[in-house]
């Protein structure tokens, strides 16, 4: 007969044996939260349907042919590359009303969208067994799948690019393209809306808004408000000439795109994946624009007007030599009070806040909720582990003068609820010189 053993809970077992609990030594919980994580609702030709598709910097560069129908390098892809140039992954959402997807006797694209016309079945006798087939599906001339000595139709697999009709008559022919693919009509902003309930579900750092129609784009001001302040999601929207919001979670790119067919809203990608990407210790304050879309200067080549647009909290690009450059990383909050001063109408400062924000709640969500009783012994280790994620916080420079002794982990009114209180003091970048220098 087997001796006892186990873990235990209290010293109650009958049989003897040894019974051996097996626990980590006491260790405070300094995670911190990743960055670089962007939302985007975007007008597609090619891409997944009525859904949320998550992309990385990888994803893009190894399958953008895949993901979004052209190579990477393709001209379709720029305002999509300018978000990677700082963004990890992003959460996309394809934009369409009434979009159809383009087919013919063979197959059916995989997706809806104009860029499934670009799509050819071509079908030829197998060498080795003429009874049987060869299929290749071509995208802008280019091979992308081959099945080889298939005797129908049903014994065709799916690709990355159609869906194969297992009832077709497979005839040998040297290209049949697929047809009647289309992005259907104006993006409306229903169409908006659905993208944003569906990324209402997602973790990300940033919401880009492509669009310059004002409805559309106070669609996403009002979104954000809500989810900042009444559900606690932190997160900045980035759009392009929102107007007067005066709101510390919505950045208000001012520069336009120029050119031939460009988006005037160009900038808004680039903006979007800097604030996405920038460290929790960092500032975009005087970074260096790498992006595609060439940006206008008109309104902001003197000093009075880069004045004006600042006290405004517009985020502005300005030319530095060669180069192009933000001028300040600020947001549109510029109703200062007592209780939220001009520190909230620096990104640096509201990124050091939604980090702490952030950090903790998964602290506690994870650790905690629902697994450690309420009294003295529970509060106390989650008073050490908030201080082991503060002291990390200052140790990386994103917080400053960190006085543990003001942290107060205490109970709340409720038996199950925990007060607590702190005072932080974000960092923020050098921006300002002053010098007096005396001559002797």
């Amino acid at each position: 007969m087997a001796l006892g053993g186990g873990p235990f809970l209290t010293q109650n077992k009958v049989l003897p044996g040894t019974y051996h609990n097996f626990i980590s030594a006491a260790r405070a919980f300094v995670n911190l939260s990743d960055r670089g994580y962007v939302g985007l609702p975007i007008p597609l030709d090619w891409g997944v349907d009525g859904d949320v598709f998550a992309v990385t910097q990888e994803d893009l560069q190894k399958d953008s042919r895949k993901i979004f129908g052209y190579d990477y390098t393709d001209p379709k892809l720029k305002g999509i590359r300018d978000v990677f140039k700082n963004a990890i992954t992003v959460f996309f959402y394809k934009l369409a009303v009434d979009a159809v997807a383009a087919s013919n006797t063979y197959a059916t694209a995989k997706y809806k969208g104009i860029r499934g016309n670009d799509i050819t079945i071509v079908i030829q006798a197998n060498v080795d067994e003429p009874t049987k087939f060869d299929v290749q599906t071509l995208i802008a001339n280019v091979l992308v799948d081959e099945q080889t000595a298939v005797a129908t139709a049903a014994d065709l697999v799916v690709n990355d690019f159609v869906v194969f009709k297992p009832d077709a008559t497979l005839t040998v022919t040297a290209g049949t393209p697929l047809i009647g693919g289309s992005n259907g009509s104006a993006i409306t902003g229903g169409a908006h809306q659905e993208a944003l309930d569906a990324l209402e579900a997602y973790g990300f750092n940033t919401l880009g808004c492509l669009s310059s129609d004002s409805l559309i784009k106070s669609l996403y001001v009002e979104y954000t408000k809500r989810l900042r302040d009444q559900v606690g999601a932190k997160f900045q929207l980035v759009g392009y000439k929102l107007g007067a919001v005066d709101h510390e979670g919505v950045i208000d790119v001012q520069n336009d795109a120029i050119g031939a067919d460009e988006e005037v809203f160009g900038a808004v990608y680039w903006t979007t994946g800097a604030q996405a990407g920038v460290a929790v210790n960092k500032s975009n304050t005087n970074k260096k624009y790498d992006g595609e879309f060439k940006l206008d200067m008109s309104e902001t080549r003197t000093q009075s007007q880069l004045t004006a647009l600042l006290k405004g909290g517009k985020f502005v690009f300005h030319r530095v030599g060669e180069e192009v450059r933000v001028l300040e990383d600020v947001n549109t909050f510029t109703s200062f009070t007592v209780d939220k001063n001009e520190d909230f109408n620096m990104n640096q400062v509201i990124r050091v806040l939604d980090q702490i924000a952030i950090d903790t709640a998964q602290l506690f969500n994870n650790r905690y909720l629902g697994k450690v009783p309420n009294d003295q012994d529970g509060r106390v280790s989650l008073w050490n582990d908030i201080s082991a994620h503060r002291t990390e916080m200052q140790r990386i420079r994103a917080i400053q003068n960190y006085n543990k002794d003001e942290l107060q982990v205490g109970q709340g009114l409720a038996k199950k609820a925990v007060l607590v209180s702190e005072v932080v003091t974000p960092t923020v970048a050098m921006s300002q010189l002053y010098i007096t220098t005396e001559v002797a």
